[in-house]
């Protein structure tokens, strides 16, 4: 698995002009899946992501964690994250998940990150979404389950 995580001021996803997701202050994560990817791929994530300190304390320092601000998670698909560029001008989604395997896996992922106790909006698997944020640093992480 693949998540791209941006710390934000607040983030949405809109489907055909329909917002069906927003949060303040918190992540905005997107995720790709591969076949492959197991359970113990999404508790590595969901420990990462949900004890990563990266907000700022009483002295400007990144000690805080996303439940110590009370913030938020946006969670949005993205199986462009498994692109592959090394041939020609067109990527290749070949090594992203199969549809109904990644469907389950992005869902199993979100519920987890809920039963750690973070709150958590979601975009619509294979939808095409329109997704605003303003990422706050700009503080962007990347975590690959492959290089764990």
């Amino acid at each position: 698995m693949r998540v791209v995580l941006q710390r934000v001021s607040h983030a949405s996803v809109s489907i055909d002009n329909e917002q069906v997701g927003k949060i303040n202050q918190g992540y905005l994560l997107l995720v790709g899946i591969k076949d492959g990817d197991t359970k113990d791929d999404i508790d590595y994530l969901v420990r990462k992501i949900s004890n990563l300190r990266i907000f700022a304390d009483e002295d400007g320092k990144t000690n805080l964690s996303l439940q110590s601000i009370n913030g938020e998670i946006l969670s949005v698909s993205q199986f462009t994250l498994y692109a592959d560029t090394k041939k020609g001008n067109r990527p290749s989604f070949t090594k992203a998940g199969k549809p109904d395997f990644a469907s389950d896996m992005y869902d199993q992922f979100n519920q987890a990150l809920r039963n750690a106790g973070n709150h958590v909006e979601t975009g619509r698997f294979g939808a095409d979404m329109q997704v605003d944020l303003q990422n706050d640093g700009p503080f962007t992480i990347i975590f690959d389950t492959e290089n764990k």
